[in-house]
């Protein structure tokens, strides 16, 4: 197993929770194939798959559970070929659960704007509005800002350093309208904030002088949402979706959209095509004459 976290690591780039999840799915199977009587999970062929996934179906696990457990027997089977162990992948040919996508939540650029003047004009609001602004701005993950720390932002040049959950850096633009919330609540606004603990270099801080929490973040954008009247609960991952499908709607190319986003795999940027796809069926529907 530690030969195997190691070829996630160097071979697959993989974040460390996926690596988690991964050998927690592989000594699940393990497991289950030694209650078959196969003490070398090695030795198992397609038949122990199928069985297995059986049984995490009976349990009522999600589609997206089992699919996830297939892709961490697949690669853990191409590892064990990569080492000549095995000739051939016995998970390889079977099919993933079909998952039906549910529709994208995001905002339209009025509920944005709406959002967006909200905050008052208090320290907390400078500090409320300069967040909502680099979220939207970025399209960063909610882990993501609450790690965000003083150097990561360069106000004056206009961008952001973001460590994703893969641990590769990303430089991300920041906008004119973003910059000049940050500039607002960094020189000013932030030290006000902490007063007593001046020496604290996460970005974005609470009353007490502490990091702002996930779930000071999500209680905080939950207040908003519910305030400019959405029409769906404001949380981080709409503030990115609204980002990407607003980048897609305004002529963004999906390689550079995917780098924005920190998606390992650009099938995870494509999902939001589906939004831009009937958004041009809309205009046409309404513009073409013989539509």
């Amino acid at each position: 197993m530690r030969d195997f976290v190691t070829y996630l690591i160097e071979e697959k780039n993989m974040a460390a929770n996926t690596i988690e999840a991964y050998q927690r799915d592989v000594n699940s199977f393990a497991r289950f194939v030694a209650d078959r009587g196969i003490e070398k999970p090695e030795e198992a062929g397609n038949t122990e798959v199928i069985a297995f996934l059986m049984r995490l179906k009976q349990e009522g696990k999600a589609k997206a559970t089992v699919n996830r457990k297939l892709a961490s027997i697949r690669t853990w089977f191409q590892y064990l070929m990569a080492e000549g162990v095995i000739s051939r992948n016995p998970a390889m040919e079977i099919k993933s659960p079909k998952i039906e996508r549910k529709e994208i939540a995001y905002l339209s650029v009025e509920e944005v704007d709406r959002l967006m003047s909200m905050p008052d004009e208090s320290p907390k609001g400078i500090r409320d509005r300069a967040m909502l602004e680099l979220m939207y701005a970025t399209g960063i993950r909610a882990s993501e800002l609450i790690g965000l720390e003083i150097d990561d932002v360069n106000v004056r040049m206009g961008f952001v350093t973001c460590n994703g959950d893969n641990m590769k850096a990303r430089i991300i633009p920041i906008g004119r309208i973003g910059r000049k919330a940050m500039e607002e609540y960094l020189y000013g606004m932030r030290d006000e904030i902490l007063k007593e603990h001046p020496e604290e270099r996460t970005l974005f801080v609470n009353y007490i002088g502490h990091p702002i929490t996930r779930q000071g973040l999500w209680k905080i954008l939950k207040e908003y949402g519910e305030k400019a009247e959405l029409s769906q609960s404001l949380t981080p991952q709409v503030l990115r979706n609204s980002f990407a499908v607003h980048m897609l709607q305004n002529g963004a190319d999906l390689k550079s959209l995917q780098e924005l986003m920190g998606h390992e795999d650009i099938t995870a940027t494509q999902i939001y095509l589906s939004v831009t796809r009937n958004r041009i069926k809309d205009v046409y529907d309404k513009t073409h004459p013989r539509a």
